[in-house]
C-alpha cells in the first residue's frame, strides 16, 4: 500500500530559540520521518527564520502566517509581505515551499460568525452553524479571491488554504486543496466517506493540513474539541474531574488516520501538532493540560524547551517512516 506523498507535522514556531528550533527541525527529519512541516507563526521573522532552518535542513515548508484577528485590510498586508519574502525561499529551494494563505477564516477572522474571538465562535459554530452556513460560504468565497490574489503577486509556487471542515471552498484556483479533516463522533464509517467525498470533488491533489486528538480517554471522539475538557475559565485552567489520561488513545487515533490517508490517495497530511507550550504536562491530573492538547511531546511547566515523547510520537514515527 501506498502511502501519503507529504508526510508532515506542524510546529509553532514563534518565540523559539534558534538551538531549540534547529534541535526540534532535526527531530521532526530524523525521528519522525518527515518530509514536510507546516510553519505557523504570527511573528514574521520568526517564521521565516523557521523556514530557512527547516530548508536547510531538508523539509518542505508548508508556510503558514497566522494572522487571526486581523482586519481584511491588515490581513492583506501582512500576506503580501510574507508572501513576497517567501519567493525568495522559494528561488533558492525550487519546488520545496508552499504557501498555505490561513486556516479558518470563519472563525479565525471577525464578522461571518458573530462573537468576540475565535474560541466563542467555535461554541456558536457547533452549536448554531446551520443558520450561517450561506454566509461564510458567501464572505469566505470573497475573503478566500481577495486573499488568493495577494499572494500570487508575490509569490510563484503552489498556494493553498487550511479550510475547516464546515467550510465550502471553491478550489479551482488553487493548486491544492487543504481541509483540517478532523475526526470526530462514533462513526469512523461516516468520516472516510467524507474523506472520499473531497477527493472525489476537490478536482486537483489533497492535503490534510491538520488532524489530531488529545491523550485522554474518550479523546478520539473528540477530536478538535479535546481541548473542551479543561476549565479555561478557572486560575489556573484545570482539568475537569473524570478524565483519564490514555497516550495511547491519541496514538492509535493518528496510525487510523495515517492508514487511511495512504490507502485513499491523499497527497499530504500534516499532523496536528509537535508541541504545545501552553499544554504544559504535570503529574497531577487535574493540572495535566497536556491530556488535553494535540502534541507528540509533552512539555514541561515553564520549560517550553524541555519536552519528552508520547506514545503518538512513536505511532506517527513508525507510520511515517513505513511508507
Amino acid at each position: 500500500m501506498a502511502g501519503v506523498k507529504v508526510k508532515g507535522i506542524s510546529y509553532a514556531c514563534d518565540g523559539v530559540p534558534g538551538p531549540d528550533l534547529r534541535r526540534d527541525l532535526r527531530v521532526i527529519r530524523d525521528d519522525l520521518h518527515c518530509t514536510a512541516v507546516m510553519l505557523i507563526g504570527k511573528d514574521e521573522r520568526a517564521l521565516l527564520t523557521a523556514a530557512e532552518a527547516a530548508l536547510g535542513a531538508g523539509l518542505g515548508v508548508y508556510l503558514r502566517p497566522d494572522l487571526a484577528g486581523r482586519s481584511r485590510a491588515e490581513l492583506l498586508a501582512g500576506l503580501a509581505r510574507t508572501a513576497g519574502a517567501a519567493e525568495a525561499l522559494r528561488e533558492r529551494h525550487p519546488d520545496r515551499v508552499t504557501f498555505v494563505l490561513g486556516t479558518e477564516f470563519s472563525v479565525t477572522m471577525a464578522g461571518m460568525v458573530p462573537g468576540p474571538g475565535v474560541f466563542f465562535r467555535l461554541r456558536v459554530l457547533i452549536r448554531w452553524g446551520r443558520f450561517f452556513r450561506r454566509r461564510i460560504t458567501r464572505e469566505l468565497g470573497a475573503l478566500l479571491g481577495a486573499a488568493l490574489a495577494t499572494v500570487r503577486r508575490e509569490f510563484r509556487g503552489p498556494v493553498t488554504y487550511a479550510a475547516g471542515y464546515w467550510e465550502q471552498v471553491d478550489w479551482s484556483a488553487f493548486d491544492l486543496a487543504g481541509v483540517n479533516l478532523y475526526r470526530m463522533g462514533a462513526d469512523p464509517a461516516a468520516y472516510e466517506a467524507r474523506l472520499r467525498a473531497l477527493l472525489r470533488e476537490a478536482g486537483k491533489p489533497v492535503v490534510i493540513t491538520e488532524f489530531g486528538c488529545g491523550a485522554h480517554v474518550g479523546a478520539e471522539r473528540r477530536g478538535p474539541g479535546s481541548f473542551l475538557i479543561v476549565n479555561w475559565f478557572a486560575d489556573p485552567p484545570r482539568v475537569k474531574a473524570g478524565h483519564v489520561r490514555d497516550e495511547g488513545t491519541q496514538a492509535r487515533y493518528l496510525a487510523e488516520l495515517i492508514e487511511l490517508y495512504g490507502r485513499h490517495g491523499v497527497h499530504g497530511c500534516f499532523v496536528f501538532t509537535f508541541a504545545m507550550a501552553d499544554f504544559p504536562h504535570r503529574e497531577d491530573p487535574r493540572d495535566d493540560l497536556d491530556m488535553a492538547g494535540f502534541g507528540v511531546v509533552k512539555v514541561a511547566p515553564g520549560e517550553p524547551g524541555s519536552w519528552a515523547r508520547k506514545e503518538a510520537f512513536d505511532e506517527v514515527a513508525r507510520r511515517y517512516a513505513a511508507g
